[in-house]
């Protein structure tokens, strides 16, 4: 028995040492991420349908990728959104990661100052198709004719709707379907209904502490109207009728205290699940999370739906859109840290349909037509997405300063900060001046 327990015991320090070695023989790479921290919840879960949400689904995947590649380490570095000074900082200190994920309206100001590396031939040899990507994932990862960055997903704006709190508003058909506005005057009459009915505002806002929210609604309801407000990519145009009828709706909605106010994008998430309002306008990404607090007892049991954006103005269907991607910072790599890169993006390639759980809408034309992503929940209420979002033209550079500083100017309009005409000058000169000095 003793001989057992000792053959036992030196086999087990025998298979810990060439564990140690074997981790030892591989290729560490940084990846630099947003999309929060988990660890507590999913710190060690390798089997990636087991994970829901972006934290989640993003923390199995890598540590399913950690768990199976045989020559590859991924050590993740988890940023504050969106992460775009301290990735600044560390490439001017000259120790970026190796990987970062980026906004691709945001690539165009790396690759075009040549900090990030072009990926065609390592996509090529990975057996990365670029022809299976859709249309706006190929198009958000091109820059200059050349593929800078692996596409994640293309992630856009809609409409979260809390149903128990619309049928109490009297907000629902026979087919139990949402009533939805159909212009600008519906939309205010609804919400009053919903207001008086239900005694909460018809909207949930993040208002407070930062701006996607302004940006995205107000260049929604420019498409709608097919306001060409970037038909110079050097020059923005806010000074349209278009413009001014969209931050007087979204002014008359927070001075009839139609929204909640003065929540930051916790608050407001938070807020939605606890039944504080009717309609969260937000984006994909959240599906999953309210699909999932759904089927719980509580504010939302089996009463959430989704919809895209309704067409309030008689225009277009378009609705904002931009799409998570990853890119390799170039730096002085050696062979092995390149295709440690690539074995990994090419693993969040074959893995798009798990990372689609979310909510956002898959890269892969392949996985778009599969039956699996259809067969997700609410992804038949969402299909028009896929045509209808729409990106700033790749050409406009800097355009998340440009979604900074419209953002805090539609923002002064709708709080009534300063007067709407002069919001909007203040934004088109702001916006102009710093293309004016873009390089």
């Amino acid at each position: 028995m003793r001989k057992l327990s000792t053959a036992l015991l030196a086999g087990l320090v025998f298979t810990a040492s060439a564990g140690a070695a074997l981790a030892a023989d591989k290729t560490e790479i940084s990846v630099a991420r947003f999309f929060g921290a988990c660890e507590a919840d999913y710190g060690t879960v390798t089997d990636v349908t087991k994970a829901n949400g972006e934290c989640g689904i993003i923390t199995a995947l890598i540590n399913k990728f950690n768990a199976d590649s045989k020559t590859t380490v991924v050590k993740p570095e988890i940023v504050e959104w969106p992460g775009y000074d301290q990735l600044t900082a560390r490439i001017r200190s000259g120790e970026p990661p190796v990987i970062s994920v980026m906004h691709e309206a945001v690539i165009s100001d790396y690759s075009s100052r040549g900090l990030l590396e072009p990926l065609d031939e390592d996509f090529a040899k990975a057996g990365i198709d670029v022809n299976d990507m859709t249309g706006a994932a190929r198009q958000g990862v091109t820059k200059d004719g050349k593929i800078y960055a692996m596409p994640f997903d293309t992630h856009t704006w809609l409409w979260h709707i809390n149903m128990n709190l619309f049928k109490q508003a009297g907000l629902v058909d026979a087919a139990g379907k949402p009533i939805l506005p159909k212009s600008t005057d519906e939309l205010m009459k609804q919400a009053e209904q919903f207001k008086e009915k239900t005694g909460k505002p018809y909207f949930i806002s993040t208002l407070a502490n930062e701006t996607a929210f302004y940006t995205r609604t107000f260049d929604t309801l420019l498409y709608q109207q097919n306001a060409d407000f970037f038909a110079d990519p050097n020059k923005v145009n806010f000074s349209s009728p278009e413009a001014k009828n969209a931050a007087q709706l979204l002014a008359d909605i927070f001075s009839k205290d139609l929204t909640t106010k003065n929540q930051d994008y916790a608050a407001s998430v938070s807020s939605f699940a606890a039944g504080e309002g009717g309609v969260f306008i937000c984006g994909t990404w959240l599906i999953d999370t309210y699909d999932q607090e759904a089927k719980k007892d509580g504010p939302l049991a089996n009463g959430y739906a989704v919809t895209a954006f309704p067409q309030i103005y008689p225009g277009s269907p378009r609705v904002w859109a931009d799409g998570h991607s990853w890119v390799l910072l170039k730096q002085n790599l050696s062979e092995a840290q390149r295709a440690s890169a690539i074995e990994f993006m090419k693993f969040l390639w074959d893995n798009n349909y798990e990372w689609s759980r979310t909510g956002h809408l898959p890269v892969r034309k392949s996985i778009i037509d599969s039956d699996a992503f259809k067969n997700l929940p609410h992804r038949g209420d969402i299909a028009s997405l896929a045509v209808n979002g729409t990106a700033l033209p790749s050409a406009v550079k800097r355009q998340f300063s440009i979604q900074e500083i419209e953002g805090e100017e539609v923002g002064s309009a709708m709080r009534g900060d300063k007067p709407i005409d002069q919001a909007l000058t203040d934004a088109e000169t702001r916006v102009n001046e710093l293309l004016a000095n873009a390089k």
